[in-house]
This record gives structure tokens, C-alpha cells and sequence, in this order.
């Protein structure tokens, strides 16, 4: 397939965004491969929501790397890192902090929770009561939480890594529409391939390989590389294709809600990230159709008939993909 020229930027934008970009997303990708073997496709993944500013939800079953991979990416970025072990009977304060009072001072004082720290592991954030996941929303949409009526920021940069078990769900709550729609992305890491497995073993035999780890990419740069993603060009046929892609998961027969606005502009976000860390300063519509299903799947809502039928959020947008045409787009 071939695109039509004026998917790229006027030519008098004469920019150093994407190289900006590529040169950190490099740098931390190999980096936290170190640790996370033969998951380069993951790794990057995780690495374009954190360049996008969004939160991300990672699918599977213990033992793949999930806490591995948040330690890796906060030890590459010299961020701070905290985790969250979501069980039944947390509360709300466990998350965000409490005010205490000061019998020498006599005023309330802030102790701030696990949420306040610049990398956040949310472990099996499903076991937890949904009056404790909604302690989440506020960091998750507005980067800050209100305790007593007082706000307090979080850290910047600020991402939370989620992690839910797809197969044990005894003990578990289904995690609410809001939280849903407000993670960026949606991945699974897998199992390891035998012979990464192999190197599993070899390479953890006398220590870990995340001690050996150290900071790659300063703050100041990870803040330019998160302002370069935004400055990426995106045609308006291609923002056309993004609003024509959601629109048709909320017509599917299918499906009972659709994806929200906020999946269009995950898509739109990503997309730039995606474009920027392949050395483009502007985005194609296979940067789109590449980051569908893991921007949008986990926003559908499957009707109830359909979901006997085993219908999953996933073939949905595999549907929309095949039946939305792609602007511009002419056969060799």
C-alpha cells in the first residue's frame, strides 16, 4: 500500500522532534531489555505510553515479568518507583496517603501514599473493592488525589502499570468502565520463547540482571521526549481514519458501548508516539491501524448475546479495521 504525500508535515517544518524521541526510546529500550528478554514488541510498547503520558494495563498470568518490567523502565529513568499489592480489604487511604495530626505542631499533616511516586505499580489491581479503585481515578485522568479536601499533585513524570490475572478470577471485582477507559494501553507480555527462557536462567544464575541496571535517560530528557511526541504532524485524513475507527465500534451489532472519546485521542497520542520512534515526523495510518486493538479493545463492552457466542472486544476491532476504509490509500 502506498499513502498519499500529505500524510507528512508542510515543508517548511524543518523539526528534531522524532530524532528526539527515537534517541530515548532507544536508550530505555535497551536498557530494559536487560531484564525483560525476547519482549522487544512489549518493551516498546510500554515504553510509547510512557512517551504518551498515559497509564497502561498489562493482561496476564504470574510469573511473565510484570513487576520485572515496571522495576526496569523506573531504574532506567532514575524515577521512584512504588507498588501497590491490591487485596479485598483495602481502603482508599491505603492508596492515596492520609492526614495526620501533629501534637507538637497542632495542624494535619500529609503522609502520602504508594500512588504518590513517579512509576506506580498497580499489582492485581482487580482484587481490589471498587471503592479502593476508585481511589485511582483522579490520579489516573488528573494527575493529582484530594485527601481531606486538600489536592496534592503526583510526580512527573507519572505512570501507573497495572497488572490483572486474565484466568484466576475467585476473589476478584471486575475493574469498572471509568478505570478502564483511562488506561492508555493494554498489553500481555506471554510466555518467554525456549530459548529467551534459556537465557532467563543463564543470565539470573549468580544475580539478577536488574541490579546491574542504571539510569539511561535523565528527567529533562524524558520530559522533551513526552513534548516532541505532541508536535508530531497528523494529517487531517488520518485523524478522518481515527474518528471513522471509533465511531464504528460503537455501530457494531455486536457491541453493547463502544469506545469512547477518550480512544480516539489514545489512538491519536500513540500514534505520534509511534511515528516518532520509528524516525517519522508524521503519522501514517498503519500507526493507526498497528495500535487499535491495544488502545481501544479493553473500551468495548460486548452485548450480552454476543458474549455467549464468545465474541471477544478483540475480534471487534480486527472487524473495524477490515471495514474502514484507509484514506488515501491506492494498491501498487
Amino acid at each position: 500500500m502506498s499513502y498519499p504525500t500529505n500524510a507528512r508535515p508542510p515543508a517548511a517544518s524543518k523539526t528534531r522532534h522524532a530524532e528526539i524521541v527515537q534517541q530515548v526510546a532507544e536508550r530505555i529500550a535497551v536498557s530494559v531489555s536487560q531484564v525483560i528478554v525476547g519482549k522487544r514488541n512489549e518493551v516498546r510498547m510500554t515504553i510509547l505510553g510512557l512517551l504518551s503520558q498515559g497509564h497502561i494495563l498489562i493482561e496476564d498470568i504470574p510469573g511473565v515479568g510484570k513487576t520485572m518490567l515496571a522495576k526496569a523502565l523506573a531504574r532506567s529513568i532514575g524515577s521512584s518507583f512504588s507498588r501497590i499489592q491490591f487485596t479485598p480489604d483495602m481502603l482508599p487511604s491505603d492508596v492515596t496517603g492520609i492526614s495526620l495530626f501533629n501534637q507538637k505542631t497542632r495542624e494535619f499533616e500529609f503522609r502520602a501514599g504508594p500512588i504518590m511516586a513517579q512509576i506506580v505499580l498497580a499489582d492485581e489491581i482487580n482484587r481490589a473493592t471498587p471503592k479502593t479503585q476508585a481511589a485511582l481515578l483522579e490520579a489516573m485522568e488528573e494527575r493529582q488525589v484530594t485527601v481531606d479536601g486538600v489536592t496534592y499533585a503526583t510526580p512527573d513524570p507519572f505512570l501507573i502499570l497495572a497488572t490483572q490475572n486474565p484466568i484466576e478470577y475467585e476473589g476478584t471485582f471486575p475493574l469498572p468502565e471509568a478505570q478502564l477507559d483511562r488506561f492508555l494501553l493494554r498489553i500481555q507480555l506471554g510466555y518467554p520463547a525456549p530459548a529467551d527462557e534459556m537465557n532467563v536462567l543463564t543470565s539470573q544464575q549468580v544475580t539478577h540482571p536488574l541490579a546491574a541496571l542504571y539510569q539511561v535517560v535523565s528527567v529533562q530528557e524524558l520530559t522533551a521526549a513526552q513534548a516532541a511526541v505532541r508536535e508530531v504532524y497528523v494529517a487531517d485524513e488520518v485523524k478522518k481514519y481515527i474518528v471513522d475507527l471509533v465511531n464504528a465500534t460503537r455501530t457494531h451489532p455486536d457491541v453493547y458501548l463502544g469506545s469512547s472519546p477518550r480512544g480516539s485521542l489514545a489512538l491519536f497520542r500513540t500514534a505520534q508516539a509511534r511515528a516518532a520512534m520509528a524516525g517519522r515526523e508524521y503519522v501514517i495510518p498503519d500507526d493507526v491501524k498497528a495500535l487499535a486493538e491495544v488502545a481501544l479493545a479493553h473500551r468495548i463492552i460486548i452485548g450480552p448475546a454476543s458474549r455467549i457466542k464468545d465474541v471477544s472486544s478483540r475480534t471487534i476491532v480486527h472487524d473495524v479495521l477490515a471495514s474502514t476504509p484507509v484514506p488515501g490509500a491506492s494498491a501498487r
